[in-house]
């Protein structure tokens, strides 16, 4: 099952157009231990803060002209490990336990980093360039609402609609990983300055913080890359 899930992931034609350079690194994990944020999750976040670069990175500009490439404004909507590098200053959010890894590994390695409860998808993910017609469910002012992405945005999506918008800007509320999480699917987004090597380093280093959270827990992985 763990093999033909990850074996059903796809990423569109057009986004490797869009950026021949991209690569996805998925982990997919199985028997998590959920909950709030510990002293574990914490010293992973403490040491990801110790270790994070402080000036301007190579792989977070490229991310800014990724998404200039499909009409986003990187100022306004900011790819997701630049958000968290910004919040250095006041320290990182605590969310819970499996948040708190993939942020720390995020911020350690300088890459986009996203998790999702992959119990709670319909039929497989796949990155594609968004028709407009897609449904996001996501909140405003604490209310359910559903939105929808712009035309030829870079989206993760699956039968159901959107999971996460602008490539790695914001995940939906249905597959968003929770307190009673115990199987997910992270993501690992790589462009031309975080080379093969690096990307690799990145996902051992998140399946080293999921077993320090999750001692039993099973991780299979898959790369996508340009054909």
């Amino acid at each position: 099952m763990t093999d033909d899930w990850l074996a059903s992931v796809h990423i569109d034609a057009a986004v490797f157009a869009l950026r021949p350079d991209y690569r996805a690194l998925l982990l997919l994990a199985e028997d998590l231990v959920p909950g709030p944020s510990d002293d574990i999750s914490d010293k992973l976040l403490a040491d990801a803060e110790r270790r994070a670069p402080h000036d301007d990175h190579p792989h977070v500009a490229a991310w800014r002209e990724a998404f200039r490439a499909f009409g986003a404004k990187p100022q306004r909507t900011r790819p997701s490990v630049e958000a968290l590098l910004r919040r250095l200053p006041q320290g990182l959010p605590r969310i819970d336990r499996l948040t708190d890894a993939y942020n720390a590994v995020s911020v350690g390695h300088v890459v986009p980093v996203g998790g999702e409860d992959a119990d709670h998808y319909v039929g497989p993910p796949r990155l594609v360039r968004a028709t407009g017609a897609e449904p996001f469910d996501t909140t405003a002012s604490g209310e359910p609402v559903v939105e929808h992405p712009e035309p030829g945005e870079v989206v993760w999506r699956d039968d159901a609609g959107v999971t996460c918008r602008r490539w790695n800007w914001r995940q939906c509320t249905r597959t968003r990983l929770t307190t009673a999480t115990t199987r997910a699917v992270f993501v690992l987004d790589a462009l031309g300055p975080l080379d093969d090597a690096a990307l690799a380093s990145a996902g051992d280093a998140l399946a080293e913080a999921l077993l320090a959270t999750s001692p039993g827990a099973r991780i299979a992985r898959r790369l996508l890359s340009p054909p």
